[in-house]
């Protein structure tokens, strides 16, 4: 998985490309932990072209929500691809993240 991020004050949106599987786990929370740690609150993954997404993948993402939220913090998902929407739906965790249509769509419901 390929992912680069910018920061917006107390949001980064993160762009995530390619498939999320056990592989990259480990260092995708190390690197969000690091953005929080550094001050983000708010994280935003843009996930239009995320293609796969693993149950590591997945559980990454909570505990990173789950992080966020000890900061009183949010996370969204921003345009997940079909795959990623499906997955999302049969884990029921479509409920648990917030997806919006644009980035600024997801940052506007942040502040």
């Amino acid at each position: 998985m390929k992912t680069s991020h910018q920061d917006f004050g107390h949001v980064t949106v993160v762009t995530l490309s390619g498939e999320f599987t056990g592989d990259d786990a480990e260092r995708f929370t190390r690197d969000m932990g690091d953005r929080i740690a550094s001050g983000a609150r708010d994280l935003v993954f843009d996930c239009e072209n995320l293609e796969f997404i693993d149950s590591a993948g997945l559980e990454a993402m909570l505990r990173l929500r789950d992080r966020a939220a000890e900061r009183m913090g949010q996370v969204r998902l921003v345009r997940p691809d079909p795959n990623v929407a499906k997955i999302l739906e049969i884990t029921r965790l479509g409920r648990v993240f917030q997806s919006h249509e644009s980035l600024e769509s997801a940052v506007r419901s942040l502040r």
